[in-house]
């Protein structure tokens, strides 16, 4: 058995949430797996860690919530390489693709052997601060910088590998991997992206000039945003929904290729496009479920 250390790591404590977990702590240990579970859950149990310290101590983390869930446990475990399987108790449950009512079968045929693992490509973010002060970070879905506390327009410059692409006018703009194309990138309008390409999508947020339109780029180049001299709107980056920091005029975020992956297992019979369908209703007439 290649799992025999598995860790559990939730962030929300709904009843249904904690009912799912005690119902996959119990078919662990019935396999005699050793179980790990967050000090951030409320559940009484034997072995307990702080959730940043789980990835240094299981085989697998099998998350229990939403894609928000699995974004969090990535950003614990990228430097252990660690394989993450979501349990969807979230709503859309792109990353999280295992229902609860069908946990037992399925967890049972992975701790067997039985399941597909799949490379996810991730962000690395480098924010150069005008205090010189360089904050570095990684993302799986996108990374975001936005208008904070404010109704006004950012104007801001783009680059591609330090060649100058446009002057954006507009709510911000989102830099997201092919797994982030399904999520903020998607409701602004951004192309969903098969995961297994290696590439960015660069999305405009609200622009103000209808030509700024999203662009597709290889996985080879940095981008580079700056806020244009004289913008004195507040703006922010954030992270897989993560607030890192406020950015300035001064600022600088530079975007690479992390040569970091996200390793995702998937249960028997897992089809990226019957996900799609599944969730983006497609191939359906929603106008026949109407009454």
């Amino acid at each position: 058995m290649k799992f025999k250390s598995i860790g559990i790591i939730n962030r929300s404590n709904d009843e249904l949430t904690i009912e799912s977990i005690n119902q996959l702590i119990d078919i662990l240990n019935q396999f005699g797996c050793n179980v790990i579970v967050s000090n951030e859950c409320p559940i009484s149990y034997k072995n307990k860690l702080n959730e940043c310290d789980i990835a240094k101590s299981v085989d697998l983390i099998v998350t229990v919530g939403g894609d928000g869930t699995i974004l969090h446990a990535a950003n614990l475990s990228h430097d252990f390489n660690i394989p993450l399987l979501g349990i969807n108790r979230g709503q859309l449950g792109f990353l999280a693709d295992l229902k609860p009512e069908e946990m037992k079968p399925n967890i049972l045929s992975i701790l067997n052997g039985n399941y597909s693992e799949e490379m996810r490509m991730m962000l690395r973010v480098e924010i150069i601060k005008s205090n010189h002060e360089n904050i570095e970070d990684r993302a799986l879905n996108d990374i975001v910088l936005q208008r904070s506390e404010t109704g006004r327009m950012l104007n801001f410059t783009t680059s591609v590998s330090n060649q100058y692409v446009n002057n954006h006018s507009g709510d911000g703009i989102i830099i997201a991997t092919p797994t982030g194309s399904t999520a903020y990138s998607m409701s602004c309008g951004g192309p969903i992206i098969d995961p297994s390409l290696d590439c960015y999508v660069m999305v405009p947020i609200c622009p103000h000039t209808l030509s700024d339109r999203p662009l597709v780029l290889p996985d080879n180049i940095s981008i580079e945003i700056e806020l244009q001299q004289n913008n004195k709107n507040k703006s922010e980056v954030t992270i897989d929904g993560r607030s890192i920091c406020e950015f300035s005029e001064s600022d600088k975020l530079i975007i690479t290729k992390s040569k970091k992956k996200t390793i995702l297992i998937h249960p028997p019979g897992y089809d990226h496009y019957e996900t799609l369908r599944s969730k983006l209703h497609w191939g359906q007439d929603l106008r026949l479920n109407k009454k």
